[in-house]
């Protein structure tokens, strides 16, 4: 991958490429929504339009499937939504794929996060099932948190005791995560990924789990290749699946790294780069 990907808004003569793209995936958070975590209006018409062409358009996460599947209620149809950094994928509510977590690590993880706030640490553990997310914070500040990402959760005397199926754990940390949760959370990373997705979140996957793994079987399973693909993303959990596609665009507000690793720039995400971009190369 360049070291310096290319912008091709700026490139005013630049061909649009091929017109054979059939999947564009994106990311949420950072990405497609702005900083005020709202989808552009401007998504909807173009929803119909890819549609219309036969083009799947696909959001991939961290957040839960019941989150996502809420916010594109009116469009999701045929919609396939890889959630929990790609632990779950589903479509029309048939899950796809899926890669669960040991409960025993899921377990060990909670405690973990349990023990830092013994020291002072400011976290909190969410559980991620099939069902539902787990929480055994009931605070306010911790819950408003939660529920951005999490429209399905449910609060538990013990996290690590819920009859569910788990796929991730996600946790918050009121400070700035890669300084406390995660190194706190490193002897796991010798079996499992730690990968640090927000200033504030931490996931704990299996190793096999994540957004580009979950691309790579769709890709597979629709006979789409990396060449028809289209990937946005802006942060670390992002990373493989920007790997998975020809068409991968960092945006202008990624981390340093997603940006080192995409092969082009889209603008930022308040800028409302990733439809921009989808109409540039696309010829919308």
């Amino acid at each position: 991958m360049p070291a310096t990907p290319t912008t091709l808004l700026d490139a005013p003569g630049r061909s649009a490429g091929p017109a054979d793209i059939r999947l564009v995936v994106t990311d949420m958070d950072g990405t497609l929504l702005d900083d005020h975590k709202q989808i552009p209006d401007g998504l909807w018409p173009m929803l119909a339009e890819l549609r219309r062409r036969g083009v799947l358009f696909s959001p991939a996460s961290g957040r839960q499937y019941a989150t996502l599947a809420g916010q594109f209620a009116d469009v999701a149809e045929g919609m396939v939504f890889i959630a929990e950094n790609g632990t779950y994928v589903v479509r029309d509510g048939a899950e796809l794929s899926s890669d669960p977590l040991d409960r025993s690590v899921a377990a060990g993880v909670a405690r973990t996060v349990r023990r830092l706030g013994t020291q002072g640490v400011d976290a909190g553990a969410v559980v991620c099932g099939k069902r539902a997310a787990y929480v055994e914070r009931s605070d306010e500040a911790f819950l408003a948190e939660v529920r951005r990402y999490y429209v399905e959760h449910r609060i538990v005397e013990d996290v690590t005791a819920v009859d569910d199926d788990p796929i991730k754990v996600a946790v918050f940390d009121f400070g700035v995560v890669e300084r406390t949760t995660a190194p706190a959370l490193a002897p796991f990373a010798g079996t499992h990924q730690v990968v640090v997705s927000g200033e504030h979140w931490v996931d704990v996957m299996n190793r096999t789990a994540n957004k580009g793994t979950a691309l790579r079987g769709l890709q597979r399973a629709l006979g789409i290749t990396p060449a028809q693909t289209m990937v946005f993303g802006d942060y670390l959990n992002d990373l493989e699946m920007l790997d998975a596609a020809d068409w991968s665009f960092a945006m202008a507000n990624a981390h340093p790294e997603v940006i080192r690793r995409a092969r082009h720039l889209a603008p930022s995400n308040n800028e409302h780069g990733v439809l921009r971009t989808v109409a540039r190369v696309l010829g919308l």
